[in-house]
């Protein structure tokens, strides 16, 4: 997943918000501030969408979301 965000989607360092794309390692969102859940998830989501129109599948999260996200 790491390589496909890095080398096919050039998603490596994109930001939104304090949450990050990590510029080290594509596979992780990093903190570089005061991100925020809504940070995290609107690029959790960026990526999703990005796989999904290119590649035609769901990317699902290594994670569990905890709590009410609506």
């Amino acid at each position: 997943t790491g390589w496909i965000i890095d080398h096919e989607l050039n998603l490596k360092g994109k930001q939104i918000g304090d949450a990050q794309i990590s510029p080290l390692h594509a596979n992780f969102i990093v903190n570089t501030g005061k991100a925020t859940s809504k940070d995290y998830l609107s690029l959790i989501k960026l990526i999703q969408d990005q796989v999904k129109s290119k590649f035609g599948f769901d990317l699902k999260p290594e994670i569990k979301l905890l709590g009410n996200f609506q």
